[in-house]
């Protein structure tokens, strides 16, 4: 019961072929490539501008009259 024999491994691999189809997982996992790409950029990005914008203001207050 606590594990599964190649009988079993094989079963849930055709179900997987017949619910997706032989082109549609090579598709998911380019999609999930370029996901992971993008993101990674994005955070290099958000990383860049941070230590681009850390630049500090001195705020001098208003006179009132």
């Amino acid at each position: 019961m606590g594990t599964f024999s190649i009988w079993h491994w094989l079963i849930v691999l055709v179900i997987i072929l017949l619910l997706f189809g032989r082109g549609k997982i090579p598709d998911l996992m380019g999609d999930l490539a370029k996901g992971i790409k993008s993101f990674k950029k994005g955070m290099s990005d958000d990383d860049n501008d941070a230590t681009q914008t850390n630049k500090t203001v001195d705020h001098k207050p208003d006179e009132t009259k």
